[in-house]
C-alpha cells in the first residue's frame, strides 16, 4: 500500500477509520497488497478483447487508426470497463473457491 493510501485509510478523521474493510486492508502485509495490485493475465486479456470489441480493431501496422469521442462517451466506456472488471474479478474469486473446495459427490 502506498503512503497516501495508508494515510487515507489510517486517518482518524477519515470515514474509513471505522470501516471494517479499510481496517482489514490496513492489517494485510505489504506483499498481499502488492499482489492485489497485479492484474490477472486472463482477466486483462478479456478486458482488452472487450474494449477492442467496443472500439473496433484494425491492425495498427496497416492502418493509421484514430478514435474520436466525447467526454461523456469516454466516461461511459470507462464505467463499462470498470463494471466488467469487477465482474471478472468476482468470477475469478468464485472459480478459485470452487477449485479450492470441490463438491464432494455422494
Amino acid at each position: 500500500m502506498n503512503d497516501s493510501t495508508a494515510q487515507t485509510l489510517g486517518s482518524f478523521n477519515s470515514p474509513f477509520s471505522t470501516n471494517p474493510l479499510a481496517q482489514y486492508i490496513q492489517s494485510l502485509p505489504q506483499e498481499a497488497i502488492a499482489q492485489m495490485h497485479q492484474p490477472e493475465i486472463d482477466a486483462a486479456k478479456l478486458m482488452e478483447g472487450n474494449i477492442i470489441g467496443l472500439l473496433g480493431a484494425l491492425p495498427s501496422q496497416h492502418f493509421d487508426v484514430t478514435i474520436a469521442t466525447s467526454r461523456e462517451s469516454l466516461g461511459q466506456l470507462l464505467a463499462s470497463a470498470m463494471v466488467y472488471g469487477y465482474f471478472l474479478h468476482t468470477a475469478e474469486q468464485r472459480m478459485a473457491l470452487e477449485n479450492a473446495f470441490p463438491e464432494s459427490t455422494p
